[in-house]
């Protein structure tokens, strides 16, 4: 048994609604971990008291939305003294909000799409004509597509505002770009080969990232080798501007002219069998084993070893 990273948590499940996918992803850990000999053992937050932490020597986090991905739990394992993989409480909260993100990048200089932030005293009719049709409607705080809608006919902009708010309450229309969406997964200051989504449905929902078995990941993105470079370069640098660390990923979009914008950043990405990470870390000739052991690496060179609290 490894007793490199002393005891290891794998904190997945939780509370939100991206529960089950979190499941997925941290038993995939899980095994990836073990199978190194690695003393790690699976945490879920909605079932254990979190003090009992406090026997762990390292945590990976698996949970996916809020109560794990938002700031919370990273502020419990520092105040744990507990090294943690990912980015910090102030980075982890903003990068589970999409406006907030967009607001540091409109500062920064990143090029992101238009957007407004909705309620229900907008002027809807307002809306549509200034970001134009189709657009799309998010909850600001939630991840996996929860929420969100493709607004194509005038006039649904309050319908599809009325559905995000029932997972926040902050809500953001955005402007649609429609020239290809993709990715580009964050290792330490390693920049690894962007993914091309290719849903069969209409955009890439919960059902095509996490159900169906059409949708198509293209690596090599074929994109031209410089603009790969340049958005790889760019895209680590809007993850920096969140003050993102250790490991993440940046999701972009580009027009039909060839132009990207930045959309949104993960700061605690997916590890299923359908994820985008772990599928461009394989490109890059990084194992799941490996992917997983950097990411752990990383964490414990950013916070150093436990400290005993108390």
């Amino acid at each position: 048994m490894s007793n490199t990273f002393g005891k290891v948590a794998v904190l997945l499940g939780g509370k939100s609604g991206e529960r089950e996918v979190s499941l997925k992803s941290g038993l995939a850990v899980l095994a990836a971990l073990q199978a190194q000999g690695i003393d790690a053992e699976a945490f879920d937050p909605a079932t254990r008291p979190l003090h009992d932490l406090e026997q762990f020597d390292a945590a990976f986090i698996s949970l996916h939305g809020r109560f794990g991905e938002d700031g919370t739990m990273q502020g419990a394992l520092e105040l744990f003294g507990i090294p943690y993989t990912g980015s910090g409480v102030m980075a982890s909260a903003i990068g589970m909000d999409k406006w907030r993100t967009k607001l540091i990048w409109h500062a920064a200089g990143v090029t992101t799409p238009a957007f407004e932030v909705v309620n229900i005293d907008s002027n809807f009719v307002a809306i549509e004509k200034k970001l134009g049709l189709p657009l799309f409607v998010k909850p600001a705080n939630e991840g996996s597509s929860i929420g969100i809608s493709k607004v194509k006919v005038s006039g649904d902009l309050k319908a599809a505002y009325e559905l995000a708010s029932k997972s926040d309450p902050l809500v953001i229309a955005e402007q649609f770009v429609g020239g290809g969406e993709y990715t580009v997964g964050i290792l330490g200051d390693q920049v690894l080969p962007i993914v091309r989504i290719v849903p069969a449905n209409e955009f890439y929902d919960f059902e095509a990232k996490y159900l169906r078995d059409d949708t198509q990941y293209l690596c090599p993105c074929g994109l031209p080798a410089e603009q790969e470079a340049k958005i790889q370069a760019e895209a680590l640098q809007a993850f920096k501007a969140i003050g993102g660390t250790g490991w993440g990923r940046v999701d972009f979009l580009m027009d039909e002219a060839g132009k990207h914008y930045f959309l949104e950043v993960n700061t605690s990405p997916g590890m299923t069998d359908h994820s985008l990470v772990p599928m461009a870390a394989k490109a890059a000739g990084i194992t799941l084993a490996d992917l997983v052991k950097r990411i752990l690496t990383l964490a414990v060179k950013q916070h150093g070893a436990k400290t005993r609290v108390g």
